[in-house]
């Protein structure tokens, strides 16, 4: 009679396998609670929570953060004396957009070497003042962070790593809260308030004159700050060069009134985007209020990041983020290197800008010329988004989970059923 016999080596390789199969990338960043385990940050890690920072790393790998201890962040009066948007901007100064080890930092050369942090992205800093720089001291061994400006009065001493998660994440602890060179404190607190003057906040720009004129002239910024409430908006501004470099054949100045408008909301979205959330979004495509207005999937633009600058393709013209002109929730206001063109307006097939109703005919009105549209693109297969809609990736980051989460019990009871085969055997 045959028997069965099953290697001891067998099930206890396929166990190994399916455990080590188990293992996925991290999809989301909750550096918060990677500190909740050290009581001597919960400061630091409240100040991530407060000035919402800890959001801008969700979705970042290979990074850096500069923690400073509750006794050296209580021995400052920095956090307690700058506005909250300025302190948000002193904590991303903390961010360092590179994964350092403790072999990396010990190998610095003594000339130091040059780091972006979060700080520099948002655009608000002066050349690269949003970057630090770290020494190290050959005769004792000493570590510090400064700024690259000469004679900065700002510095700090790294003290120990305390968390690493490889090539991903690392944490150490400073001695001193960072300021980056000729930083004001208190500058934030001049901002006007919101609801927030769009027009006169352009101007201030000083490079953003021929959009305030459009925006005044078309009645649409008026809609624009009405939509400030609820999940804010981001506005994507061409800088008086961008129009300038409009070729003849791109008649921006020449289109009807309800064409211009359109094309001035299609470069807004209808919720709060901070730099950072631009660099890291889920979703490129992202609907605008032009979309909103004619029709779902029209009137969209393709955001990425290309080169390490924030690219915006309109789908004729692919523009660059130049600048942050204001961002302090619930409106983000970023200057483009171009006009963005939509292609509904400016392609080959241009489509109407006023959408029938169905009472065209009983009206007497004369109809609108028929348009050929995909069934996607019917402006009556349109259902408005809700002003409470998850912020991009929300929904397809809990279906990854979800999908994770049922792989990883799958794998488990296969695991499971394999020990059990080994035991009775």
């Amino acid at each position: 009679m045959a028997v069965l016999r099953i290697s001891h080596f067998a099930p206890t390789t396929i166990v190994y396998f399916l455990l080590l199969s188990s293992s996925y990338p991290i999809f989301a960043l909750n550096i918060t609670s990677l500190l909740s385990t050290y009581p001597d940050l919960s400061d630091f890690a409240n100040l991530l929570t407060a000035t919402a920072v800890d959001g801008d790393l969700i979705h970042r790998t290979s990074l850096t953060l500069l923690a400073v201890p509750n006794s050296f962040l209580r021995a400052s009066d920095l956090a307690h004396r700058s506005s909250a948007s300025s302190l948000a901007d002193v904590i991303r100064y903390h961010v360092l957009l590179q994964y350092l080890s403790w072999p990396d930092i010990r190998q610095i050369p003594a000339a130091g070497k040059l780091i972006t942090t979060l700080y520099q992205t948002t655009g608000r800093a002066t050349n690269d003042f949003g970057s630090v720089n770290i020494t190290r001291n050959p005769a004792n061994g000493v570590v510090s962070v400064h700024s690259p400006a000469s004679y900065s009065p700002s510095n700090a001493t790294i003290l120990s790593l305390i968390k690493t998660l490889p090539y991903n994440v690392s944490i150490f602890t400073v001695n001193s809260l960072l300021v980056p060179n000729g930083f004001d404190l208190m500058a934030s607190e001049s901002r006007p308030p919101l609801g927030l003057n769009i027009t006169r906040t352009l101007i201030d720009g000083h490079n953003f004159n021929v959009a305030a004129s459009m925006l005044m002239a078309s009645g649409v910024v008026e809609e624009f700050e009405a939509d400030e409430a609820g999940a804010g908006i981001t506005m994507f501004v061409p800088t008086d060069d961008a129009f300038a470099d409009l070729s003849t054949t791109e008649r921006l100045q020449s289109l009807p009134a309800d064409k211009k408008a359109v094309v001035l909301k299609f470069h807004v979205l209808h919720s709060y985007y901070t730099m950072g959330s631009l660099e890291s979004i889920v979703n490129p495509v992202q609907p605008t209020l032009a979309t909103e207005e004619m029709g779902a999937e029209s009137f969209t633009l393709n955001i990425s990041r290309v080169n390490g600058s924030v690219a915006i393709d309109s789908g004729i013209v692919q523009a660059s983020v130049t600048q942050t002109v204001f961002d302090q929730n619930p409106v983000a206001i970023f200057g483009v290197s171009k006009v963005l063109l939509p292609r509904e307006v400016f392609g080959n097939n241009p489509i109407a800008t006023t959408r029938p109703t169905p009472n065209n005919g009983a009206t007497g009105t004369a109809q609108p010329p028929d348009i050929s549209l995909s069934p996607e693109n019917s402006p009556g297969s349109y259902t408005p988004p809700s002003r409470m809609s998850s912020a991009p990736g929300f929904r397809e980051e809990l279906r990854s989970e979800a999908q994770i989460n049922r792989g990883q019990r799958f794998i488990l009871a296969c695991a499971l059923c394999c020990i059990g085969l080994y035991v009775v055997v």
